[in-house]
């Protein structure tokens, strides 16, 4: 039996994906426009980084995180 304190589920919910699928985008997408230099799709690449990130941490707080109500851990 596990207990559910120590184990933090590595981050497998709905929020961390998104988030991080989210994030990865902005990250590429920025790296891009910072070989073409073009320092504006830099900036909004932040943005989408920054975005993903809330993303995250809104569908953590609605019950999509590890511990919510809306996840179910799914069997390895």
């Amino acid at each position: 039996m596990t207990n559910p304190i120590a184990d933090p589920g590595h981050g497998h919910s709905p929020a961390a994906w998104t988030a991080v699928v989210v994030m990865l985008f902005g990250f590429a997408a920025g790296t891009v426009a910072f070989c073409l230099e073009q320092p504006l799709f830099v900036w909004i690449s932040v943005g989408v980084m920054i975005v993903g990130a809330l993303l995250g941490w809104i569908l953590s707080k609605a019950g999509y995180g590890v511990n919510g109500p809306k996840y179910s851990p799914k069997g390895h």
